[in-house]
Formats: C-alpha cells, structure tokens, sequence
C-alpha cells in the first residue's frame, strides 16, 4: 500500500543520526558512507507550479505506490478580512529526503505569515494523507489557532492498514480537520492550477484506473473515519 519515505520511521526511532536522517552506524559501510556524501542536504522545495513528470507519477492515485517516497502539497490560502473580503494565496511544497514532510513545512514557511487577525479557510491537495507524526502536528495546530480552516484532499492513502495511521486520520476528523479522496475533478484542478503549461495549455488527460482507484480508497477512508 502507499509507502511515503519508510525511512523516516526508522530514523525517527534510532539514535544518533546525522542531518540527512541516516544513522550514524552506517558510516562504517564504505557504500553507505558513499551514498551519504553524495545525498544534497535537507530541502523544502517551494513554487507556484510543480513539473508535468511530478505531477504524473507523484500524483497518481495507484493502490500500491512503490518508488513514491516524496510529499507534493499544493496549497489555496483564503484570508478573509472583517470586511467581507476574500484574498486567496497559492502554491506547492515539496519535500526532499526523510528529514521532514510537506505538511511541516506549510506549518514553518507558510502560517507564520498569516495574520491571527482574521480567518483562514485552507485547501491542500495532497499526493498522499499524512503520516501519524504529521496528523498530531495538524491536530496540535488546529487546536492553537481556532481562525483556522483546514480541509485536505489526498490522491492516496499512506500506510492505512497500520493502526497508528488509522488512529491518527481519526483524530484529525475529532480535531475539525475535513479529509477526502482526490476525485478525478479535484486532479484536474491540480493539472490546471499548481501544474506548468508549457505554451498553449493542454487539457487533462486521467488515467486508465483514475475512478476505481478514487472509489477504492474512499472505501477504505470511510471506513477508517467511520
């Protein structure tokens, strides 16, 4: 089922470990040690619009998600002042490697810009639902700022057979957080909003398995939620 980075898991759980989330014991291993210089440091990848090769492969809604280790979170910020006027905001986050997550990111890089003054409705569209530790840091911020907002659209489940997760996406529902299933319009939305148009803008094409795929894991999120 969806994998996000495994590794972060288990760097989370080991120590020490180095700034690219590698355990340090791994030094030893000359391949490893290889591996390690020639891995770029932690980023978060920040833009207006993602490539058409991310969007295609990171996006899609398959039911096992092998090779997809990276988070995509595009992002609608709607502000709306006292008066009745709505500015809205938008853009993609993208992580890199297992030291942190999009939805962390949105927390460090974007909310702080916010004015606690007025009222936020946000909209991630999301490749994959977030992992247990990024729910709990949802469910902390929700809590603290009650001018927020959140609903998130995700193309796939993350690991939602393992108890923890499931556990998680249930307490986001309990926090106010609104969770579906990307549909194949809300992809289209993606495609036309957060995705690079080189020249004359091309149309949409789903693919093959986009309806089954969205109803297949709706099932398994109602479930979950239920």
């Amino acid at each position: 089922m969806a994998q996000k980075e495994e590794a972060a898991a288990a760097t989370a759980a080991a120590a020490p470990a180095s700034q690219n989330g590698e355990d340090l014991e791994d030094l030893e291993d000359p391949e490893k040690l290889k591996e390690l210089i020639e891995l770029p440091p932690f980023e978060i990848v920040t833009g207006e619009r993602l490539p058409v090769n991310f969007f295609k492969f990171q996006f899609r809604n398959v039911e096992y998600s092998s090779g997809r280790n990276k988070t995509f979170l595009c992002y609608v910020v709607e502000a709306q002042s006292k008066g009745g006027q709505v500015q809205a905001t938008r853009g993609y986050l993208e992580d890199e490697h297992a030291a942190a997550h999009a939805e962390e990111a949105f927390f460090n890089t974007i909310l702080p810009a916010c004015d606690p003054a007025l009222r936020y409705n946000v909209t991630w569209y999301v490749s994959s639902s977030p992992c247990a530790s990024c729910a709990d840091r949802i469910v902390r911020t929700l809590g603290k700022s009650k001018n927020l907002r959140l609903l998130i659209l995700v193309g796939r489940l993350f690991m939602w057979e393992e108890p923890d997760v499931r556990a998680a996406l249930r307490k986001l529902k309990e926090a106010g957080c609104r969770l579906r299933i990307m549909k194949p319009q809300d992809f289209e939305y993606v495609w036309q909003n957060f995705v690079e148009q080189e020249g004359e803008a091309k149309a949409f094409e789903p693919w093959e398995d986009i309806q089954e795929n969205f109803l297949y894991y709706e099932e398994k999120l109602a479930d979950i939620l239920k």
